[in-house]
C-alpha cells in the first residue's frame, strides 16, 4: 500500500537538533507500517462484522440482537470521584512509582481518552502510569503536571484539548498551555522523551455524545489548525510531535464511527489502532535510549 511521501513526512514531526537522524528514518518508515496496521485492523475489523451478520444468518442462537460498541469500562469508585480526589489519587500513584523507579516508565498524561486506554493494549516490557482525568484540560494538566516531578520516566505521551474546545477555550489558550506543559517535562525529566499526541477528530453529525450539539460548534478544521500549530510548538521545546489525526479520520475528516462508541470517546478499535502507534514509536525511542547508552 503507497500512501505517498507528504503523508509519511506529515505522519510524525521531530525536533532534529534532539535526535539522531537514523531514527528519524525509522520513525518515518515506522509512520507508514503504523498506517498500513491501522488499515489492516479496519479490514480486518470489517470482515469479521461481515462473518457474524452471515453466520447469525444460519444459527438460530446468533440471531439475538447485540451492541454495535463496546460498553464503556468500569473504574469501580474511581468514576465517583471528584476532581481534586483524582489529582490525590494520582498523585500517590505518582509517589508509589517514585519508589519503586521501574525501569522504562512510560506515562500517559491527558484526558478521558488516556484514561480509558485498556492495559491489556499495552506493551508489557513497559511500565505504564496512567495520568489521565476524565474531562480535564490543558490548564488542569498544566497545574498538576508537577505531580511527576519524582518520577523517572523514559517518555511522557501527552493528549489534551478536546474538553478546552468543548468548553469553548480559544485554540491560542490551549497552545500556550501545551507549550508550558511541555517545557515543564523537558526541564523536570531532561533524560524523557516528551510526545505531544495531536487532537483527535470527532464524528461530528454522525455523533451520540450526549453533548453532541457542543461538538457540532467545533469544526474539525478548526482542531486540524491547532494540531498545526502544536507540531510547531513541539519543535520549539524539543519534543517529539505524533500525528495521530490521519489514523481515526474519514475522509470527511471526522472521527471514524467504527473507531468510537459516541462520536467522541473510543471503542476497543480505537485503542487498537492507537496502542500500535504507541507502541512503534516507543519501541523507536527505547532503541534509541541504548543506542546512546552503548
Amino acid at each position: 500500500m503507497f500512501l505517498g511521501k507528504n503523508r509519511v513526512e506529515n505522519s510524525v514531526s521531530i525536533h532534529l537538533k534532539n535526535y539522531p537522524g537514523w531514527a528519524i528514518f525509522s520513525l518515518a518508515v515506522n509512520g507508514l507500517l503504523v498506517l498500513g496496521i491501522a488499515w489492516l485492523l479496519l479490514r480486518e475489523y470489517h470482515l469479521s462484522a461481515s462473518s457474524t451478520v452471515s453466520s447469525s444468518a444460519a444459527t438460530a442462537h446468533l440471531a439475538e440482537p447485540k451492541p454495535t460498541s463496546k460498553p464503556k469500562p468500569q473504574l469501580g469508585v474511581r468514576h465517583k470521584l471528584n476532581y481534586q480526589q483524582w489529582v490525590e489519587l494520582l498523585a500517590h500513584e505518582a509517589q508509589a512509582v517514585r519508589n519503586q523507579q521501574p525501569e522504562h516508565l512510560t506515562i500517559l498524561a491527558g484526558d478521558s481518552l488516556s484514561l480509558w486506554f485498556p492495559p491489556e493494549l499495552l506493551t508489557s516490557e513497559t511500565t505504564w502510569l496512567n495520568q489521565g482525568i476524565s474531562g480535564e484540560t490543558s490548564a488542569g494538566l498544566l497545574n498538576r503536571i508537577d505531580l511527576l516531578d519524582d518520577t523517572y520516566p523514559s517518555v511522557v505521551f501527552v493528549m489534551i484539548g478536546i474538553n478546552d474546545l468543548i468548553r469553548g477555550v480559544a485554540g491560542e489558550t490551549i497552545v500556550a498551555n501545551q507549550q508550558l506543559t511541555i517545557r515543564h517535562l523537558r526541564q523536570a525529566h531532561p533524560q524523557a522523551q516528551v510526545v505531544v499526541q495531536s487532537i483527535l477528530p470527532h464524528s461530528a453529525e454522525k455523533a451520540t455524545w450526549e453533548g453532541r450539539d457542543r461538538l457540532l460548534s467545533i469544526p474539525n478544521r478548526n482542531i486540524q489548525e491547532i494540531n498545526e500549530q502544536l507540531k510547531e510548538i513541539a519543535q520549539i521545546e524539543g519534543a517529539i510531535y505524533l500525528e495521530l489525526y490521519p489514523l481515526f479520520a474519514d475522509s470527511d475528516g471526522t472521527l471514524k464511527t467504527e473507531l468510537s462508541t459516541d462520536g467522541l470517546h473510543l471503542n476497543q478499535q480505537g485503542y487498537q489502532v492507537w496502542s500500535y502507534a504507541l507502541q512503534v514509536l516507543n519501541q523507536v525511542l527505547l532503541d534509541s535510549e541504548q543506542l546512546s547508552l552503548n
